[in-house]
C-alpha cells in the first residue's frame, strides 16, 4: 500500500494540466460512484490527478490507482479497497477500470461493502456502463470528457479565459459574442492549428503529433475495440482496414457490400465494426431524421479533424474538414441529422445549417443557418464557423 501512495504523491505533485477543464465543475462530485468515459488521448489520467491535486493534495484520504499496475493481475480490487478505508481511505481513483475482468461486479461490491467510499474511476468511450452492466444500473453517474475545444484550444494558446456558449445564445447573439472576443485576438489565426492538431492533449508533448495519433488510433482498437467487446486478434486487420477504407472514401454513406468484400466479411459484421469504430470516437454516423444503428448511416465522418490528416492526408478536403469540425463540436450534446436538399445538416431536428467554405455565393434562406469559414464577424443568420468551437 505504501508503494501507491508514493505513486500517487509523485504524480499529484508533477501533475500540471495545461486547461481546467469545465467537467471538472459539472460533476456532482457528492456521488459515491462516479464514471468518467473518454476516447483514448483525451486526458482522463490527467483529469483525475487534477481532481485529486485541487481537492486533497498528497492528502491519504484520496489515493489514484491505474489498473495497469500488475498488482492487480493477482490481488482483488474489493480488497484493496478494504484496506485502504481501514487506513482512513475515503475517495479511491481508478484509472482503466476496464482492464479488471469483473471490473463491474467489482465496483458494486466495493459500493454495497464500504459505504463510507467514494469511487471515481475512468473507461474507454466503448464502455457501455448502464446498457451492458446492469449490476451499475442506478448506482453509476457517468460523464464523458472530450479532447479540446476550439474555445479550450484558444485559451491555451492565449492565455484568455473565453467563456463557453450554448447553441441558443450563438444562434441569437453570435455578433455580440464575437465583438467580445475579436479585440482580444484573431480566432482565424489559430483555427488551422486546431483543426490539424488541437483536439487532443498530447499535441504539447515534445514528440511527433502524427505519429503519436497514429500509435493512439492503434491503441483505441487493439485495447478499446478488441478487449473491451472482446473480439479475437486475428479480426484486427480487417477492423483496421475497415477504417482505412472510410477514410479514404470520405464523408458519403458506406457501400456496405464493397467494404465487406474489401475486408472478406458479412455485411453484418461489417455493420458491427462501424458501430464499434463510432464507439471508440474514431468515427460518426450521421442519420436522416428518424433513423439509427442497425440502419446504414447516410454519412460516415471521421470523428474529429485531427484525425482526417494523420490517417489520410494526401485526401484532405477543406468541405469535409469544415463539416468535421462543425459535426465534432455539435456531438457533445445535440443530436446531429443528414441536413435536406440545400443544407448540410438539421440539429435537433428543427434547425437547418449548411457550412460555407470561403467564397460561398449564397441565396439566403430565412430557415437556414449559413455557417461561414473564414468570417470573422457574421450578421444575421450568416455566423462565423470558428465560433461553434465555443460550445463547450
Amino acid at each position: 500500500m505504501e508503494a501507491f501512495y508514493r505513486t500517487h504523491n509523485y504524480l499529484v505533485e508533477h501533475t500540471n494540466a495545461p486547461v481546467r477543464r469545465d467537467l471538472m465543475d459539472e460533476i456532482d462530485w457528492n456521488a459515491r460512484l462516479i464514471g468518467i468515459k473518454g476516447t483514448r488521448g483525451v486526458g482522463k489520467t490527467t483529469f483525475l490527478l487534477q481532481y485529486a491535486k485541487e481537492k486533497f493534495g498528497t492528502d491519504r484520504s484520496c489515493l489514484f490507482v491505474n489498473m495497469n499496475n500488475f498488482y492487480f493481475s493477482e490481488s482483488c480490487l474489493i480488497n484493496f479497497a478494504g484496506e485502504f478505508v481501514k487506513r482512513g481511505g475515503k475517495v479511491l481513483l481508478i484509472d482503466q477500470v476496464f482492464k479488471l475482468p469483473n471490473w463491474s461486479h467489482d465496483l458494486r461490491t466495493c459500493y454495497e461493502r464500504y459505504p463510507n467510499l467514494k469511487i471515481v474511476f475512468t473507461g474507454s468511450s466503448v464502455m457501455r456502463l448502464k446498457d451492458e452492466n446492469p449490476e451499475l444500473n442506478g448506482l453509476v453517474h457517468s460523464y464523458n470528457l472530450r479532447g479540446f475545444s476550439f474555445r479550450e484550444f484558444l485559451n491555451l494558446q492565449t492565455g484568455n479565459h473565453f467563456s463557453s456558449y450554448s447553441l441558443e445564445e450563438i444562434l441569437n447573439n453570435h455578433e455580440h459574442i464575437a465583438k467580445t472576443i475579436l479585440p482580444h485576438i484573431n480566432p482565424l489565426n489559430y483555427f488551422q492549428d486546431y483543426i490539424h492538431h488541437g483536439f487532443y492533449p498530447f499535441f504539447l508533448e515534445k514528440r511527433n503529433f502524427s505519429e503519436n495519433l497514429l500509435k493512439t488510433m492503434n491503441m483505441m482498437i487493439e485495447v478499446d475495440i478488441l478487449l473491451i467487446k472482446q473480439i479475437e486478434l486475428k479480426y484486427l486487420s480487417k477492423i483496421k482496414k475497415l477504417l482505412y477504407l472510410l477514410a479514404v472514401d470520405g464523408p458519403i454513406a458506406p457501400n456496405v457490400s464493397q467494404l465487406a468484400a474489401e475486408i472478406r466479411t458479412s455485411r453484418a459484421t461489417v455493420m458491427n465494426y462501424i458501430k464499434y469504430l463510432a464507439d471508440a470516437r474514431l468515427i460518426n454516423m450521421v442519420y436522416p431524421k428518424g433513423e439509427e444503428f442497425p440502419k446504414k448511416p447516410a454519412k460516415i465522418m471521421m470523428h474529429n479533424t485531427n484525425l482526417m490528416y494523420s490517417i489520410y492526408p494526401v485526401k484532405v478536403e477543406i468541405q469535409d474538414v469544415l463539416e468535421t469540425f462543425f459535426v465534432n463540436t455539435m456531438w457533445k450534446d445535440h443530436k446531429v441529422n443528414k441536413g435536406e436538399k440545400g443544407t448540410s445538416f438539421l440539429v435537433d431536428g428543427n434547425t437547418h445549417f449548411r457550412i460555407c467554405p470561403e467564397g460561398t455565393k449564397i441565396k439566403s434562406s430565412p430557415n437556414v443557418y449559413y455557417a461561414m469559414h473564414k468570417m470573422e464577424l457574421g450578421h444575421g443568420n450568416q455566423i462565423p464557423l470558428w465560433l461553434f468551437g465555443f460550445l463547450y
